[in-house]
């Protein structure tokens, strides 16, 4: 992110989504076809992450939310685990004067009780740096799962004493971890599965997906721009049929 992206380029002609959501796959896949090790796919996805920040900026995308880590990630080799907490380490020393000259807000969101205490003082100071920024919205999803969100936004409102009978969907959804952003327009999955694994489950009950097979560090604007071409493609009715979408546009 060495370009100032202070100032967005004019998005595109079309529908830009505003929030795009994506889980970064493909970075241990990618090293093993090169013969590297798998660590070195996760090095080569942080390059990745800064190109589609900066095309989400030069596009006028508002909100971008990507699965870094999840909380079924523990289950990895214990080695690779530690790698990626340093990197993490990493990008957010290395990362948060760029993000500050490009005018991004950084959040995180997940169970960050598991991380320890330097991780979380990390955390909480590039969020506090970033916090006033009122460009792109960058959140990293770590040691997140959409079961545990809504879990926990549930408990919210029964430590505040509500009955469960006059819970709304509003309620619940302002507990939730990323209350502060709307839902993803569209959620982007590199790599070649087709799941959501366990992500942003109450948030995307109206998300369009798209699928790629390219690996998350071959993942770049020129990718973005597939993507997005293609959710300008869909028809997002929300409940609505055709006509009514052609009636409320006259």
């Amino acid at each position: 992110m060495s370009k100032d992206l202070s100032k967005p380029a004019k998005a595109e002609s079309g529908n830009i989504p505003e929030h795009i959501a994506i889980i970064m796959d493909g970075n241990g896949r990618w090293a093993k076809q090169r013969l590297l090790p798998r660590f070195a796919g996760h090095t080569k996805g942080v390059n990745a992450v800064n190109k589609v920040v900066e095309a989400c900026c030069n596009r006028g995308v508002r909100y971008l939310t990507l699965f870094a880590f999840s909380s079924e990630n523990w289950r990895r080799p214990p080695e690779e685990v530690s790698l990626l907490m340093k990197l993490f380490r990493k990008v957010l020393v290395l990362e948060i004067n760029n993000m500050c000259q490009n005018n991004i807000r950084l959040k995180i969101i997940g169970d960050l009780s598991k991380f320890d205490t330097e991780l979380k003082e990390l955390i909480r100071n590039a969020e506090e740096k970033t916090a006033a920024n009122t460009g792109l919205t960058l959140t990293i999803c770590a040691n997140y799962g959409g079961r545990w969100d809504i879990v926990n936004a549930c408990n919210a409102l029964i430590r505040e004493g509500l009955d469960q009978d006059s819970i709304t969907e509003e309620m619940l959804s302002s507990k939730l971890a990323m209350a502060y952003a709307p839902p993803p327009d569209m959620l982007i999955r590199t790599g070649g599965e087709a799941r959501i694994s366990n992500f942003l489950l109450w948030q995307m009950a109206y998300s369009e997906f798209f699928f790629t097979d390219t690996y998350w560090p071959d993942f770049d604007g020129k990718s973005l721009d597939e993507a997005i071409a293609s959710f300008q493609k869909r028809e997002r009715r929300f409940g609505r049929t055709s006509e009514q979408l052609l009636e409320s546009a006259e």
